[in-house]
């Protein structure tokens, strides 16, 4: 019998990279999963060989227990970035559909200054934003922080919902126009299909920005009940003398990594296709 034979062997070396790759990403992951499951005293110690796959769930029960502080930070964050990540969607789905298809004065210079907002680190403006926060109510509040993140999440929702827009064919639109379609039936019946992609990429981009958001939540937020995940991670210190306890601190980054893994994964194929409808056009 003879043995296969690669067709293009260029396709070797590319695989071998891809390979390589992929351990240098996922090794840290694996590491930090395996770490989770070890007791506070085999992660500050240096156990033999055998002692490293000695594993408990102690530090999830702990973690997750009602008599625990994290469960409620965890529900936080959970609510905060699934609300981000909807207005998120909602709102640059309208948007990007007005830029595309309606012409009014000023869209060009409209459209500019969102994608020049891009270019603006919310550090720049963190202090005064805090100070117009807190004159209308909305520091030390999830509904706050949740506009805080929508706000910077939109301007890359409606660049890309733009771009989306830009790919889906008038004729299209013309013959739902012509049978009697409104804005938002013709949005929600007949250009659903195609912007399914788009929403679906900008609705992960604002849940993952928001997700792993520090800054803006150590500064809006003061109140411990309202504290989000990352917050409430700083936090897990014990002991008289501030010890850090690393088994749950391991513990709450995997399972903060657990929702951004199954919506990224869930959801690749939509994020692909709509960030490569966004490159179309821009």
């Amino acid at each position: 019998m003879s043995r296969p034979v690669v067709k293009d062997r260029r396709a070797v070396p590319y695989a071998v990279l891809g390979v390589l790759f992929a351990l240098i990403f996922s090794l840290p992951l694996l590491w930090s999963i395996l770490r989770a499951f070890q007791p506070n005293e085999t992660i500050l110690g240096t156990p033999a060989l055998p002692e490293l796959f000695d594993l408990t769930g102690q530090n999830f029960s702990v973690f997750l227990s009602s008599d625990a502080v994290m469960l409620r930070p965890v529900l936080n964050s959970i609510v905060v970035s699934l609300s981000t990540a909807a207005l998120t969607a909602l709102v640059a789905t309208l948007a990007g559909y007005g830029f595309s298809k309606f012409s009014f004065g000023g869209s060009r210079l409209a459209f500019g200054l969102i994608l020049l907002s891009m270019m603006v680190p919310f550090q720049a403006i963190l202090t005064p934003l805090y100070l117009l926060m807190n004159s209308v109510g909305l520091t030390d509040s999830l509904l706050g922080l949740v506009l805080f993140s929508a706000n910077f999440a939109l301007p890359f929702g409606i660049f890309l919902m733009k771009n989306t827009f830009d790919t889906v064919p008038q004729a299209l639109e013309d013959s739902a126009i012509i049978d009697g379609a409104g804005t938002l039936r013709m949005l929600a019946e007949v250009l659903r299909p195609m912007i399914i992609p788009g929403i679906a990429s900008s609705a992960l981009y604002a849940f993952l920005t928001s997700w792993t958001e520090f800054l803006g939540a150590l500064t809006f937020l003061t109140t411990e009940k309202y504290f989000t995940l990352p917050i409430a991670l700083l936090n897990i210190q014990v002991g008289t003398y501030g010890e850090v306890d690393f088994g749950q601190l391991v513990a709450g980054s995997v399972i903060a990594m657990i929702p951004c893994v199954i919506l990224y994964v869930s959801l690749q194929r939509f994020y692909v296709q709509g960030l490569a409808a966004g490159a179309v056009k821009g």
